[in-house]
């Protein structure tokens, strides 16, 4: 019998001629497991942060795109989501509503793309661990990152690779945008799986697996969130399942395209900026609310710490506006 799967993304409507690439690699994975894997999407339309430039694109063109891309993906279930609604409110939703229906749990991201052997080598270890460790997180191997506390989860051909500041060039590097082809050369070449334990937990967001017992024992986001929600479900983990054990497929690589030249489509006086960071960071709430991010995640367990909320963010545009 095999393990019972699902897999939660959440689309912004700017990221719909990168999550293409996403779901590509979704139906690859698929191809490759002969049994049912729950699919879910949430495509957001909201435009209370970013507005749809009308001159190129209408929001009714964006829902037919959206639509379309996933039409042939089976047992997927989605919504269209006019309400304001962050990745931290779309996972932590996602996990709270799928730990009832399957056993293991995948945070899909819109710029990721999956191993199309994620849900075989997941099956393996499920049946392998499920009995003695029904709690546990899993992780693939990832590129080179910013500092060493990440060199446990980065794969085994990137991480004695250089970090360069800006590097978007070399295969390895975190700003670099890789293909799915790519991707598979590595996946492809592996003869048996390196598989470690990670202690304490280390991950980021793209492409989580976590059981469903674990998430059933509290691990989930703080609704103290913003963005940021990969470091909070980490500190829960951490303080609800220290001995929880992170089991990481070092030689089996995810991509996270962090930079992808596609990220942001179709926003209005975006335009003439080329770089993606240099479009977000263009924004003035996005800079406020990075900070409160920063904040919140420090301070969950503080008791003498309110979380701040998006309306501290409006509040301080407002009043920058007013001034």
């Amino acid at each position: 019998m095999k393990a019972k799967f699902a897999i939660g993304c959440l689309v912004q409507w700017f990221e719909i001629e990168m999550v293409r690439e996403y779901i590509f690699s979704l139906e690859k994975a698929l191809e490759n497991f002969d049994d049912q894997v729950l699919i879910d999407f949430t495509f957001n339309i909201n435009q209370q942060l970013e507005k749809i430039n009308p001159d190129v694109i209408t929001l009714e063109e964006l829902v037919a795109k959206f639509q379309t891309l996933i039409k042939d993906l089976p047992n997927v279930t989605y919504s269209i989501n006019d309400s304001f609604i962050a990745i931290s409110d779309y996972r932590r939703g996602f996990l709270d509503k799928y730990c009832d229906k399957a056993e293991v749990l995948i945070q899909g991201e819109s710029d990721s793309l999956i191993p199309k052997q994620t849900f075989q080598v997941l099956n393996l270890l499920h049946q392998q661990v499920k009995d003695q460790t029904p709690k546990y997180i899993a992780t693939f191997g990832i590129n080179k990152m910013w500092d060493n506390s990440w060199k446990p989860l980065e794969h085994t051909e990137f991480t004695d690779k250089p970090f360069i500041h800006n590097d978007e060039k070399n295969w390895w590097s975190i700003r670099y945008t890789m293909s799915q082809e790519e991707m598979d050369s590595f996946n492809d070449n592996v003869e048996s799986l390196e598989i470690i334990n990670i202690k304490p937990h280390k991950f980021n967001g793209c492409g989580l697996i976590i059981s469903s017992e674990a998430v059933k024992a509290g691990v989930n986001i703080p609704k103290g969130a913003f963005f940021i929600d990969d470091t909070a479900l980490q500190a829960m983990a951490h303080k609800l399942l220290p001995d929880m054990p992170q089991y990481h497929f070092k030689n089996i690589l995810i991509v996270h395209n962090r930079k992808h030249p596609k990220k942001r489509s179709y926003i209005l006086n975006e335009e003439n900026i080329d770089y993606i960071d240099n479009k977000r960071k263009s924004t003035e709430w996005y800079n406020i609310a990075n900070e409160f991010c920063k904040i919140n995640d420090a301070n969950i367990f503080n008791p003498a710490h309110k979380f701040f909320t998006w309306d501290d963010v409006w509040e301080i545009v407002n009043q920058n506006k007013n001034k």
